[in-house]
């Protein structure tokens, strides 16, 4: 499925143009591509200030924000690369601590399409090589960077010797390329994406992980010790424990007692924690325990969770809390649950990409729904409203009602509640994709920064 993206400003979207261009590359996987790629750019990859790569099926990306925002709590210069953008492409490359502006993009972008569009790159590939190359260009103190999809073959995977590796949470994503037929990969789908996201372990550099299920545990120790990288893993090298009020950390350099993130849900405590020790079992960057403390708070990252503002959207629907998430699969739909459980009444507004499975995402959710919408998400391959309907009514949801998208979803859920004589608080979830998640902030006016 291309990765569409649109500017207003004209230089980066005749950029954008090309890249729509390209042609999907089927059946090939490899690296061979990006590293003819970035040897045309000058390897900029290895003239990269200290970097940190995150891989992971869920968290990858809230783990790479912790990591910004407490080095930059430290006063260092962080340039960061996370994926996929919501609203802006420019949202992928943020330099020097800001959204890289359309000038800049638009040079880089041409650039890497002039040198190497011959090579016949994927849209991923391109604006990795994109990304290195400003990151290359522009001091900074560090890097962080987020793996794309899996590990093994992400065109993120050529980093030489970054600073630290981690690996946040594992789970069943991606099917078609992560679980596809491969003789030399473990047959069980969990420790077959173990295998995936393990394979961005280097030599001599620590490879900080999550605790997991044995076959997952096994292929993370049996890819670090082919690489030649130390495992720091969760509940062995290093434990994190969170109450209500502290993340209690503790690892061999001693104890850290730290806040609790801004960032809802009791899962970003482990990103958090994850993030921390990726810090702390690493040589290159000093970042203190009060500037981690500073940086857990001030964290946010946006459509996790998040709570939308005032706004076109959240006017239709007034003094009901609007809750948004692009969770799209079983594992992120467990965490939604684990948080909106005690809602009284939720109303869900939900929109799925055709490759993603409806019933195994909304099978964990729907004990607590009340009622769901269900609506397209136009400019992607996504499933029909009405087949959303078909699988919510087989799990057992009561009321479940098509919409031709999110304004009209949310209209009738107003006309719903204003029919309603339940007086218990309302909240309304809207969840299924980040691609929707990006439309919906677009309406809303919360572009972000």
């Amino acid at each position: 499925m291309r990765d569409f993206a649109t500017s207003d400003d004209p230089a980066v979207q005749a950029q954008l143009d090309r890249l729509a261009r390209l042609s999907l590359p089927q059946g090939r996987y490899g690296l061979e591509t990006i590293k003819a790629m970035l040897a045309r750019l000058g390897n900029p990859q290895e003239l990269l200030p200290p970097t940190f790569h995150v891989a992971g099926t869920n968290g990858k990306g809230s783990t790479c924000t912790f990591l910004r925002f407490m080095m930059e709590e430290q006063g260092l210069v962080v340039h960061s690369a996370t994926k996929p953008h919501l609203v802006r492409y420019n949202e992928r490359i943020r330099v020097a601590g800001k959204l890289i502006d359309d000038g800049l993009l638009a040079d880089l972008l041409g650039e890497v399409l002039d040198k190497c569009e011959d090579l016949a790159p994927s849209f991923f590939e391109v604006t990795t090589a994109a990304t290195f190359l400003a990151f290359a260009h522009i001091e900074a103190d560090a890097c962080v960077i987020e793996v794309g999809l899996g590990g093994r073959f992400d065109a993120t995977n050529v980093l030489v010797h970054p600073s630290a590796c981690g690996i946040a949470s594992l789970g069943i994503d991606h099917e078609a390329f992560l679980l596809r037929e491969d003789p030399g990969a473990p047959d069980h789908p969990l420790a077959r994406i173990a295998f995936e996201k393990a394979a961005i372990a280097r030599k001599g550099v620590p490879l900080v992980t999550q605790a997991y299920p044995p076959e997952a545990t096994a292929q993370v120790v049996r890819i670090a010790k082919q690489a030649g990288a130390s495992v720091a893993m969760r509940g062995q090298e290093w434990v994190a424990q969170a109450t209500d009020k502290v993340i209690a950390y503790r690892d061999a350099a001693g104890s850290l007692t730290l806040p609790l993130p801004r960032l809802p849900g009791l899962h970003q405590t482990d990103n958090a924690a994850l993030a921390v020790a990726m810090l702390r079992h690493q040589r290159d960057i000093a970042v203190a325990s009060d500037a981690m403390a500073r940086g857990l708070i001030a964290a946010h990252w946006p459509a996790r969770l998040q709570e939308l503002g005032p706004g076109p959207l959240t006017a239709i629907i007034p003094g009901t809390e609007c809750i948004l998430d692009g969770g799209h699969n079983p594992d992120a739909a467990r965490v939604i649950a684990a948080e909106l459980a005690n809602r009284p009444v939720l109303n869900v507004v939900v929109g799925m990409l055709a490759n993603r499975g409806i019933e195994d995402f909304l099978a964990p959710l729907a004990p607590h729904i009340d009622r769901l919408w269900a609506i397209p998400i136009p400019g992607h391959d996504h499933h029909a409203p009405e087949t959303i309907c078909q699988a919510a009514r087989a799990l057992g949801i009561g009321t479940v009602i098509p919409a031709d998208d999110v304004r009209k979803a949310l209209e009738s859920v107003s006309a719903t509640l204003a029919r309603d004589s339940d007086d218990r608080p309302q909240t309304v979830l809207i969840t299924g994709s980040l691609y929707l998640a990006g439309k919906v902030l677009a309406l809303n006016g919360e572009i972000p920064e």
